[in-house]
């Protein structure tokens, strides 16, 4: 009887453990957005106005680009970096091409590092927000406009703005 009773016992917790897995990613990603950790933006930065510029400060904005292992995308920033006051609204464009004979969708996921400067990275128009269809062989500039809120911590001085271009589903 005992053995019986801890195999049922193992049984749900295995079984619990396996739903807990699935619910970890969506759990994740909301902890993220609503704490600017992991790099994820607020979901209503794109809403946002810009404050007034601090032009007492200048913030460099590194910007980076990478490609899912299976995708087949070139894409990277057309820039590097480029220096911003905070509460000035300015755009990055990124170049993106589809490597194939066929039409393609794809899917860009930022990450804003260090996790701090997250919540005070405003993103107003950004190529991510939806998904991009590409024809064969098809080369786009996406842009993104974006300010650095004042509020970011004085300490920080460069921001790094980085997507990674993946094959989406129709």
């Amino acid at each position: 009887m005992q053995h019986r009773e801890l195999g049922l016992k193992l049984a749900a917790l295995a079984l619990g453990m396996f739903f807990f897995g699935f619910a970890l990613v969506p759990l994740y990603d909301v902890f993220c957005t609503l704490t600017g950790l992991g790099g994820k933006t607020t979901a209503t930065a794109a809403a946002a106005v810009a404050e007034d510029v601090d032009e007492t400060r200048v913030v460099r904005v590194e910007f980076v680009a990478s490609v899912a292992s299976t995708a087949p995308w070139e894409f990277r920033p057309a820039q590097s970096s480029m220096h911003v006051h905070p509460g000035e609204i300015v755009e990055a464009v990124y170049l993106a091409r589809n490597l194939t004979d066929a039409n393609r969708l794809g899917q860009a996921v930022p990450s804003v590092t260090p996790g701090l400067a997250a919540q005070h990275f405003k993103k107003i128009e950004c190529f991510c927000f939806t998904p991009q269809q590409f024809a064969a062989r098809e080369t786009r500039e996406l842009g993104v406009r974006f300010f650095i809120d004042p509020e970011l911590p004085e300490h920080l001085d460069t921001v790094t703005l980085a997507y990674t271009l993946y094959e989406a589903r129709p």
